[in-house]
C-alpha cells in the first residue's frame, strides 16, 4: 500500500524493490521471497516498517515453491512487461 514499495499480500511484504545511489553509481534490484525461512524476520523490523510482516510464495500458496520453479516464468514476464530481451552474463558472446 502506498507509500510502501514492493509487492504486498495484505500487511506482509512478498517482494522487496530497492534502489541505491552512491559514489556516482546507481544500483537496483528486487528480492522475491519464494521459500524463505520467515522465522529470521522475527528478530528484526523488516525494511524498517513497524507493524508490517514478511511472507513468501511458499507460505501464501501452502506448498514449497523453489526459486528454480519461479525464475523462468518471472524472467519471461519481466521481458514482456518491460519490452526487452534479457541477456545472461553466462551466455557466450
Amino acid at each position: 500500500p502506498p507509500p510502501f514499495t514492493g509487492v504486498w499480500m495484505g500487511d506482509s511484504k512478498l517482494c522487496a524493490i530497492g534502489v541505491h545511489c552512491g559514489n556516482h553509481i546507481t544500483s537496483h534490484g528486487l528480492a522475491l521471497n519464494c521459500c524463505t525461512d520467515l522465522t529470521w524476520f522475527d528478530h528484526i523490523i523488516p525494511c524498517g516498517l513497524e507493524g508490517k510482516g514478511v511472507t513468501s510464495l511458499s507460505h501464501e500458496l501452502g506448498q514449497h515453491v523453489a526459486v528454480s520453479h519461479v525464475l523462468e516464468p518471472f524472467l519471461a514476464s519481466f521481458q514482456e512487461v518491460f519490452d526487452c530481451t534479457l541477456v545472461s552474463s553466462e551466455d557466450p558472446g
